[in-house]
């Protein structure tokens, strides 16, 4: 089984390919906004379960950004930028997909600030969590080296000082 960073990661690297996408699809004045509102929303919602994964909160397979940052409220973790705001996307992730749907006056200039901001959030939170991982093992590490150090037989003390 993964470990939960690991796993963290990986759905940070699949935020990465539709950023990739929201991106180029930005850029372009007359592209679909559906689209360009979708690879946003699937960017922040694989940014927000690659936290959801780091912090061992089981989720179900879900495309809404409220229930998802629920859960992270729920448990008392850190939310991302702009939480509040996030589940305007949730239409982008399956209505897009099956049907059609009007689209007020999409605002490109806060879906890029946002899709960056949630990005470097979710990265700091998996780095705090690998930071802990490798303080606790540098931990457990060091206790290990003091009970394996060989002690004067006589008297107990250690031998090594």
């Amino acid at each position: 089984m993964k470990r939960p960073v690991d796993l963290g990661r990986r759905f940070l690297t699949l935020a990465d390919r539709d950023i990739k996408t929201f991106h180029l699809l930005a850029a372009i004045p007359d592209s679909d906004d559906q689209a360009v509102g979708f690879h946003a929303q699937q960017s922040i919602e694989k940014c927000i379960k690659a936290v959801l994964s780091v912090s061992e909160i089981a989720f179900r397979k879900t495309h809404d950004l409220v229930e998802l940052i629920d859960l992270l409220r729920d448990r008392g973790k850190n939310l991302p930028p702009d939480a509040e705001a996030l589940g305007t996307l949730n239409p982008f992730a399956v209505t897009m997909r099956y049907d059609l749907f009007e689209v007020e006056a999409l605002h490109r200039d806060w879906m890029i600030k946002t899709v960056e901001t949630v990005r470097a959030w979710a990265a700091q939170e998996i780095e705090i969590v690998e930071r802990n991982e490798r303080s606790r093992g540098e931990s457990e590490a060091a206790a290990t080296d003091d009970e394996e150090r060989p002690t004067d037989s006589t008297d107990g003390t250690d031998s090594t000082r």
